[in-house]
């Protein structure tokens, strides 16, 4: 069990959270070792300007909070920035869409680039426990619902068998001059998200969607936790 996600999730429930922002959604995959994206958060233009720097361009700028779960309806993502200047007049845009009321942070985030998306997520059924998913990612994600589950714990063979139960599963071959895709990543990827909701019982949901496919690697670009209100599900750290 990690201790950097037991105190993620003590700090949110401690704010009556029912989400952990994207950046701290991560965090959490990460310390489990899911392959993340390079990120920095960030509050101030200077600051923006700094992470990109680090980063290198293109990158990508996303408001970052626990209250924007849905940043894209909201407009508040804007993608493969090339330029300083690219950079500051998103940050303006952003910072006028969020409203004056908005608190939260930004993310300063690499540019990950792939024709091939895939999506792992975590549902706890009430009845069986932890259903971890996966499927095909980004749009395609509701338009073809072409989604598998297994009960959590899982072992490899469950995650390999994830991998070839959806329709689309030739996606993850070699196919069109790419090259097929690390299963090994993405197996070790679900049986850690299985790990997470069986050592923390107050989280009640996990959507990483997309791992979008750079080369053989699949990287998460964007993620949510869903907490739950019922304080009597956690876990004594």
């Amino acid at each position: 069990m990690s201790s950097r996600t037991e105190r993620i999730l003590k700090v949110a429930h401690e704010r009556g959270q029912r989400t952990l922002s994207e950046f701290d959604s991560k965090r959490v995959l990460a310390a489990y070792g899911l392959p993340i994206s390079r990120e920095i958060l960030v509050s101030s233009q200077s600051e923006v300007k700094n992470a990109a720097k680090k980063i290198k361009y293109p990158v990508v700028l996303k408001a970052c909070s626990a209250d924007e779960a849905h940043k894209t309806e909201k407009g508040l993502i804007a993608v493969n920035l090339a330029s300083q200047a690219a950079l500051v007049q998103a940050f303006k845009i952003l910072k006028k869409r969020a409203g004056k009321s908005y608190m939260g942070d930004y993310l300063v985030q690499e540019m990950v680039s792939g024709s091939r998306e895939v999506m792992i997520g975590m549902h706890r059924d009430p009845l069986f426990g932890p259903a971890v998913m996966f499927g095909l990612g980004g749009i395609f994600t509701e338009i073809l619902q072409d989604v598998t589950f297994r009960i959590a714990p899982l072992r490899k063979k469950d995650a390999r068998d994830m991998l070839r139960s959806i329709r689309g599963t030739k996606i993850l071959e070699k196919v069109r001059g790419m090259p097929a895709v690390d299963r090994d990543i993405l197996c070790h990827a679900l049986m850690a998200v299985g790990q997470i909701a069986l050592d923390h019982p107050d989280i009640e949901e996990i959507d990483i969607n997309p791992l979008i496919i750079r080369g053989t690697r699949p990287i998460a670009v964007d993620a949510l936790i869903v907490l739950s209100n019922k304080e009597s599900k956690r876990k004594d750290p």
